[in-house]
This record gives structure tokens, C-alpha cells and sequence, in this order.
């Protein structure tokens, strides 16, 4: 681990609802002192530092004395909007403390999902970062409906981590990393130390949601860090009950998990296109057709297309699935879901006289396209 985090520059930290709530008794201020005393220290050591921090719908819930999580999306954004205020408040005198300015930045994964709006959330960043502001990123819960049904913030911490090409995503949480086996279950269970983000056995071994308190479990963090691992950075799962954790892992300690990124990053543009959350439909393709992708660096033809799922226009983002249901590709497709329907499983030369008009002879360009 050492040789890995000592020379990373910035640093996406997320912390959970459960350690800035201690576990929904309301904001604990000691433990968000505590956080900016180590990232006001990592600051002046020259490291750029982002927060992604849950905890305005715990917050929120504990000023209006509920205590259960509503399944209601109106009593969660209601509680969202009630608790946003004091989690700004918190941070920013915290912060204010070591002589450093708190920005709030609420997104949605829609912002994300469309290119201009994504590069001024870039923009944004990458400013208050040089101006030594340290930015406190959440999910925009008050205003989105499905953000709050499906979404979360270890992901969103990923998508901020890719977002500005960060050297690592740090997860604090209430456990002290990933484990074999869920500990509270099997008393056998032992701490994975290090391991490649993205491991086919990492999602085995992780388990459901670990409160009532936020959305997120373990399962929500080994995925995170397969997405982080897309532009190169490395993920650490570590428990935020650790003394100056923060520090000890900048300074090359071990504590938690370590997953690893790959040496292979995506392009920016083929990482955006990657980190939709919601596609807008499915082609289902043949073996043919998804070896062509995965092995042979090919675009996609209608032939190789067997069925088209849902309905979308030109330009919009769609998943290729396998024959065995598996997602090997997202990318924009040059024909709305009418007009693939007509022309799959036919070679590209007969797409005129299926459509009445000459048009593109992949479904999906090859630059338009990113492998999962």
C-alpha cells in the first residue's frame, strides 16, 4: 500500500451516513472535526482533497424525530432538504477552524449523464480545488426522484473520483474494510488486505446493506471501486473510527482494503459513456457479435444484433448484452429503436432498402463504444 498512496495527489474521500450521523443520533460533530483536521493537514502538504459525505436524509430524520428511514419519496426528499442545512453548517465551521472555505456541490447522476453539464461539474471542481477550497459533494436528494430509490453515494464517489481524474477514492466507513465473509455472520471471516479492483470473487464475498440509517452495503463499495478503477484510480475501504486514518493512509499505512486499479485507463470521453447510470435501452447480441467487440476492437453491425430492448431516439446510450445476459458494452447508437428493430440481423449493405434511406453501417461505432 505504501508504494501506492504515498504518491497520490488528489483524493476523493466519502464518508457514510452512519459515521457522520454516529449511526443516527445526529450530526457528530467530533468525527466531522476530526475529518477536516486531517484534510486541512493533507491540505497544506500540498494534496488536493474532495468530500463526497452522506448524511443530509440521517440529519434530516433526526431533527423530525423519525426513526426509521421513510419509504415515502416525498418524506425522503422532505427530509433531505431539513437535513442539507445542518450538514453544510457542520462542515463549513469545521473547516473554517484550520482557516480553509467549505463549498457545497449537490449532484444528480442526470448531471453526470449529460456531456456539457458533466464538463462544467468538472470545471467547478477542478476550480475550487485550485483555489484551496474543499468541496462537499452530495446527491441533489431534495429535487430527484430516482437518485434516491437507486442511487448512492459510494457510487457517486466513484463517478466525482473519475469525474476529476483523482489518484484514489478513500471509503470511510463503520466496518474496517472487506472481509472473506459478512464478520457479523461467520465468525471465521478475515480482513482482505489487497486485492485488484473489479476480482469476479470480490462481489461474492460482500454482503447486503449494512444499516437502516444510509442506502449503501459492501456491495455498493466493491462496485464503486470497479468504476473508479476505469480512469486508474485506486480505492481503499477503511474504517472511519481509525485515528487519523486520513493521514496514516497517505503516509503509505495499511489499514482496510486496498483495491487496485489496472495500469490501462479509458479516454475521458469513453469513461463518460462508461458512467451513464441509466441506459436508455438494450441490444442483445450473438456470439459472433460480442466476440467482435471484446476481441477483435470491431463496431457493431446490425447483423450481430438478435433483439432490440425498449425504445430510444438516435445518439442515445445503450447497453450490448450477451447471450447470457451479461453487459459487455455501453454505446450511442446511430439509430432509434424503430429502425435498429428493422434492420437487425441484416448486413449493412441491405440498410437502405430496409429503411428507405442510406445511413450508417454500424449500429455503433467503435468510437463511440466502451467495453465493460
Amino acid at each position: 500500500m505504501k508504494t501506492v498512496l504515498t504518491q497520490c495527489k488528489r483524493i476523493v474521500v466519502k464518508v457514510g451516513s452512519s459515521l457522520v450521523t454516529n449511526q443516527g443520533a445526529g450530526l457528530d460533530l467530533a468525527a466531522l472535526g476530526n475529518w477536516a483536521r486531517q484534510i486541512a493537514a493533507l491540505n497544506a502538504a500540498g494534496h488536493e482533497v474532495v468530500m463526497v459525505s452522506s448524511g443530509a436524509i440521517a440529519e434530516g430524520m433526526q431533527r423530525l424525530g423519525w426513526k426509521k428511514r421513510p419509504a415515502s419519496i416525498h418524506d425522503l426528499q422532505a427530509a433531505a432538504a431539513v437535513g442539507q442545512m445542518g450538514l453544510v453548517q457542520a462542515y463549513e465551521s469545521c473547516f473554517r477552524k484550520h482557516g480553509l472555505h467549505a463549498a457545497q456541490v449537490l449532484l444528480t447522476h442526470a448531471d453526470l449523464a449529460d456531456r456539457e453539464r458533466y464538463l462544467n461539474a468538472r470545471t467547478t471542481l477542478t476550480t475550487l480545488l485550485s483555489l484551496r477550497v474543499i468541496p462537499i459533494i452530495n446527491e441533489n436528494d431534495t429535487v430527484v426522484t430516482d437518485e434516491i430509490k437507486f442511487g448512492d453515494n459510494d457510487t457517486l464517489g466513484a463517478l466525482v473520483t473519475n469525474l476529476i481524474e483523482a489518484d484514489v477514492l478513500i471509503i470511510l466507513t463503520d466496518q474496517s474494510g472487506l472481509y472473506t465473509a459478512d464478520p457479523r455472520k461467520d465468525t471465521s471471516a478475515t480482513l482482505v488486505s489487497s486485492v485488484l479492483a473489479g476480482d469476479a470473487q470480490l462481489e461474492s464475498m460482500a454482503g447486503g446493506a449494512g444499516s437502516n440509517i444510509g442506502r449503501g452495503g459492501m456491495i455498493t463499495k466493491i462496485l464503486a471501486a470497479k468504476r473508479a478503477a476505469r480512469s486508474g484510480a485506486h480505492t481503499v475501504i477503511a474504517s472511519g473510527h481509525e485515528p487519523d486514518v486520513l493521514l496514516r493512509l497517505i503516509k503509505g499505512e495499511s489499514i482496510g482494503t486496498l483495491l487496485t486499479a489496472a495500469t490501462l485507463t479509458l479516454a475521458a470521453r469513453k469513461q463518460w459513456l462508461a458512467d451513464h447510470l441509466q441506459v436508455a435501452g438494450k441490444l442483445v447480441l450473438d456470439a459472433g457479435a460480442a466476440k467482435a467487440l471484446r476481441s477483435d476492437g470491431k463496431s457493431l453491425l446490425p447483423i450481430g444484433v438478435k433483439t432490440v430492448v425498449g425504445e430510444f431516439e438516435r445518439g442515445a446510450l445503450v447497453a450490448c448484452i450477451g447471450e447470457d445476459g451479461s453487459e459487455i458494452a455501453r454505446g450511442l447508437t446511430n439509430y432509434n429503436a424503430a429502425e435498429a428493430r428493422l434492420i437487425a440481423r441484416h448486413a449493412s449493405k441491405e440498410i437502405e432498402v430496409l429503411l428507405g434511406y442510406g445511413g450508417d453501417a454500424e449500429i455503433i461505432h467503435r468510437d463511440n463504444l466502451v467495453l465493460l
